[in-house]
């Protein structure tokens, strides 16, 4: 399958997908527990792209790797080979990510830059990589830029256990301690971790803009150049469902209110203009432009 890639302006965007998956939604073992198939189906938009005829969620995770004309940057690094967790098909996994940016011209040590949009499980996994007995970072010339709220919170749950009352299944899917433990504390014992706020700027056509509910100190990420500009969404939404009801929070969630105010005011932001939204979860086309339509926002590819 062919890496989709967008150009805005100068920037180049290179989608790496490390595995994509089609599951049925809704109820308490699912991420968004209102995204039931027979409430999927009635949004027809969703099909074929985001969604099954059945009315399952197609969800990607992979890395977008974002080239200026003086960096080269990937946004969130997935799940990663070799690491124990919870959740089965995410379970030391064993796949060609790294060959695969390499196929596309990014060999590992030629990254100068990782952004973590936030530090969760399936958006760390590559920080490091497995060799010679112990965690290493995965690209050695880089520096990892973490959001300083984000990596104090995740760090106090790491040591003192969680601030919120997460279920159940939230709780398996996170694997929080190990996660932190293997793919981030590595990064700060290297020294090649930079702590920013969460509006840096990181390049010249590369700032972050708070996002925050899905967890304390989440970004996202916005790319200007040219006139043009883009905006890669980390899990303030995990699917395109989320636009045409904003008002589903995920289970996974800091602060589920804080979400939703987080997705109504970006919808408010970027609906009808020609900026490209591009998802961090989202399948197929993955990206588009929000546009209101019949009364609801939609996002068109």
């Amino acid at each position: 399958m062919a890496n989709l890639v967008w150009r805005i302006g100068d920037i180049t965007v290179t989608k790496i997908v490390e595995f994509e998956s089609a599951v049925a939604g809704g109820g308490v073992k699912s991420a968004l527990p209102e995204s039931y198939p027979e409430t999927i189906q009635a949004i027809p938009w969703l099909s074929p792209h985001f969604a099954t005829e059945e009315g399952h969620l197609r969800l990607s995770v992979h890395a977008l790797l974002v080239e200026t004309p003086g960096m080269r940057l990937v946004v969130d690094t997935c799940v990663g080979n070799d690491k124990v967790r919870t959740v089965p098909n995410w379970n030391m996994l064993s796949t060609g990510f790294l060959a695969d940016m390499e196929a596309a011209g990014w060999p590992a040590d030629s990254v100068d830059g990782v952004i973590c949009t936030h530090l969760h499980v399936d958006h760390v996994g590559w920080n490091t990589m497995w060799r010679d007995g112990r965690w290493v970072p995965t690209f050695p010339n880089a520096r990892y830029f973490m959001g300083r709220v984000e990596y104090d919170h995740w760090r106090n749950e790491t040591e003192n256990g969680p601030t919120r009352d997460y279920s159940r299944f939230a709780q398996v899917m996170m694997n929080t301690e190990a996660t932190f433990l293997d793919s981030v504390k590595p990064i700060m014992d290297a020294g090649l971790a930079e702590l920013v706020e969460s509006d840096a700027q990181i390049a010249p056509e590369v700032r972050l803009t708070p996002t925050p509910g899905h967890s304390p100190g989440h970004v996202s990420v916005v790319l200007e150049s040219r006139g043009e500009r883009a905006v890669i969404t980390g899990d303030m939404m995990h699917h395109p469902c989320q636009i045409a009801h904003p008002h589903w929070a995920s289970q996974f969630d800091t602060d589920p209110d804080e979400s939703t105010r987080t997705r109504h005011a970006f919808m408010a932001e970027f609906a009808d203009t020609p900026t490209l939204i591009i998802g961090t979860h989202f399948a197929g086309p993955t990206a588009g432009r929000l546009v209101r339509k019949d009364g609801a926002f939609r996002l068109e590819v």
